[in-house]
């Protein structure tokens, strides 16, 4: 069986998965699945009071799980798919618990095929968050995916570089990572 189709298989059971993107590895599980995305916790260790991103495939997906302005419409269709991160306010169809508390979800649409074609395959949004322990070093080869997991897929060696973060409510940076620049001068030009 081919890895991304296991990784599917494993996603579809509430399993977790250390899956490749366009910056870091990541660390999947389905994220309508209340135990699944217990297990990304407990895996990284992190709190409960702390929101985990969501990874989709297209657009549609966006629209599906986030209220998306006009402004946050535009900076999509500028950023998106790309390394940036965009918090949004959730939907009801998001577990509350993703977004801990805050009424907002992060959604990452990474450019990497085989994230993508993962996601697709399940049909459904996946956590995006970093495959170490929370605080610890972003895992840019396998060997520094840290995390309990059920299946790893080898993407080789990645990027390195986390994804910006940007508030599309407050329009403001949550986290500096790739293309901060071209974020900063998309957000002041007030577009």
């Amino acid at each position: 069986m081919d890895p991304v189709e296991e990784a599917a298989q494993v996603l579809r059971h509430d399993g977790i998965v250390i899956y490749p993107t366009d910056t870091v590895y990541g660390l999947g599980g389905d994220a309508f699945s209340d135990e699944a995305i217990l297990k990304v916790y407990e895996a990284k260790r992190r709190p409960l009071s702390q929101p985990i991103s969501i990874a989709v495939s297209n657009c549609d997906m966006i629209f599906g799980v986030a209220k998306v302005d006009e402004f946050a419409a535009g900076f999509i269709d500028n950023f998106l798919p790309g390394p940036v991160t965009v918090v949004l306010p959730a939907r009801n169809s998001i577990p509350y618990i993703l977004t801990g508390g805050t009424g907002l979800i992060g959604i990452r649409y990474p450019r990497h095929p085989v994230a993508l074609q993962l996601i697709s395959l399940i049909d459904n949004p996946i956590t995006a968050t970093s495959a170490n322990i929370t605080g610890a070093k972003d895992p840019v080869i396998p060997d520094e995916c840290n995390v309990a997991h059920d299946f790893l897929i080898d993407g080789g060696k990645l990027p390195g570089t986390p994804s910006t973060v940007v508030d599309l409510t407050a329009r403001r940076i949550i986290r500096a990572g790739a293309q901060v620049e071209q974020v900063l001068t998309y957000l002041s030009s007030g577009r």
